[in-house]
């Protein structure tokens, strides 16, 4: 895949209709892939990552509406046009109401798909594009088509003034998504200040974020400039939002509403340009209907909102994770450990992790100070969490959405080895490929799709 070229991913039933719309989209100068059908859409889109997708609207099995509910549901920013000779004037108000970019009827005129694509991709380009490089988010190890999502729309974010609220379970990354957000914006040269809200005393909240004036109260031996101003022209990020005290909530209100603070014991307002992003794991809706958290401010702070997902809901990304951390620790430990038993990622990859990517971590780092051997072996893992490790969701009774999103994860751990995929799935390999074929997925689409695969045994 060639991350310059603008991509399309086509969708057709038709295998005539299908080659024809592919040559003229690659005479246009696009990067093309085609699939049959809107379950091999969603199993492709994800290793392709399109700019634009362009689908039938009368398919077999999923048709064109329903594969464009499916990707608007994981990949919200992904334009999508629809064709059909089907299309009525209704259609086609209903498809764009719902979010779809464009339709077009059959049979189609080449100007009119290479013009519509076009302007897809304008939207396509700006939602997927990076900085020069990708060093705005090198702290962020993923392979993880819900994280890339994420970390597509929070670079565009980055770009404007909004302030951003970061949902998401403890130890799943919030400051590091904060921090990734600054350096991709204007202000990544300002400063980055980050504040637990849950770790400063209700007394000296005021004057933390605010500063205070030489004497304004006892211990005040000198002026202090607070968090607000320190954070000047940069970001400040207020992790654990709500755990603020009610009383400092209306006086942070006005500071966000002005931009002006007023230091403690100060008789005029001192004018600071900061962009604020605030992260929690607690349900502010809930805290609100508590009375413990102000509505305005609620709204004010979230005007965009991610929700990170925790570690078990990125299975793919564990072992890339564990294998970062390893090299990472490295530096600390020396490097007489290269990595993990086969049993022992198998292990990692079938936990719960309550505590997320920070007990990854530290369950690493106690492996790799009790390790003896080269590779880790997977009693340590256990020992580490602490716990039997559990295994992977059956996939019996799962429903097809389910199971899709499970064999697209199992193929990506395992870099499209069917026999490796299959024996995490507890299932044969002949009873794994029926999977693979009712879904549409071809495994060699996934090869060289992350770190080399765990050996299961």
């Amino acid at each position: 895949m060639n991350e310059n070229r603008k991509r399309v991913l086509l969708v057709d039933d038709d295998p005539d209709l299908l080659r024809l719309l592919a040559l003229r989209l690659t005479s246009a100068g696009f990067e093309l892939e085609t699939v049959p059908s809107g379950t091999a859409a969603l199993s492709r889109v994800a290793i392709f990552r399109p700019h634009v997708v362009v689908t039938d609207l009368r398919m077999e099995g999923m048709d064109g509406l329903a594969l464009f509910d499916a990707l608007h549901e994981q990949y919200p920013t992904l334009p999508i046009i629809i064709m059909t000779a089907h299309g009525t004037i209704s259609d086609a108000v209903d498809a764009t109401r719902r979010g779809v970019f464009g339709f077009i009827s059959k049979p189609v005129e080449k100007n009119e798909l290479v013009n519509q694509v076009n302007a897809a991709m304008r939207i396509g380009l700006t939602n997927t594009a990076s900085s020069v490089s990708d060093e705005w988010r090198c702290g962020i190890v993923t392979q993880s088509a819900v994280m890339e999502e994420l970390l597509s729309q929070a670079h565009r974010v980055a770009q404007n003034k909004a302030s951003i609220l970061i949902r998401g379970e403890s130890g799943c990354g919030k400051e590091m998504l904060a921090r990734a957000i600054h350096d991709a914006s204007l202000r990544a040269e300002g400063p980055f200040v980050a504040v637990n809200c849950s770790a400063i005393p209700e007394n000296l909240f005021e004057s933390e974020l605010f500063g205070h004036k030489k004497g304004a109260f006892t211990g005040a031996t000198r002026d202090h400039l607070g968090l607000f101003r320190a954070a000047d022209g940069g970001t400040l990020f207020l992790d654990e939002i709500g755990d603020m005290p009610k009383a400092i909530q209306v006086k942070l209100l006005r500071a966000l509403q002005e931009m002006v603070v007023r230091p403690v014991g100060g008789t005029r307002d001192e004018p600071v340009d900061v962009r604020i992003i605030s992260a929690t794991h607690i349900d502010l809706e809930q805290a609100m209907a508590d009375g413990n958290f102000r509505e305005d401010l609620y709204y004010r702070l979230n005007v965009v909102t991610f929700e990170l997902p925790s570690l078990a809901g990125r299975r793919e990304d564990i072992s890339l994770l564990a294998m970062h951390f390893l090299r990472d620790l490295s530096e600390t430990y020396g490097d007489r450990v290269k990595g993990f038993s086969p049993e022992a990622i198998e292990c990692l990859v079938n936990s719960d992790w309550p505590g997320n990517v920070r007990q990854l971590r530290n369950v690493v780092e106690q492996c790799i100070a009790l390790a003896t051997t080269p590779l880790i072996p997977v009693t340590l893992v256990q020992r580490a969490l602490k716990e039997e490790p559990t295994s992977f969701q059956s996939l019996q009774d799962a429903r097809d959405q389910f199971e899709r999103n499970y064999l697209v994860r199992l193929l990506q751990m395992t870099n499209g080895n069917v026999t490796q995929a299959a024996k995490l799935a507890k299932r044969n390999r002949t009873e794994f490929y029926r999977l693979l074929s009712r879904h549409g997925m071809n495994p060699s689409l996934f090869k060289g799709a992350g770190e080399p695969p765990p050996k299961v045994t």
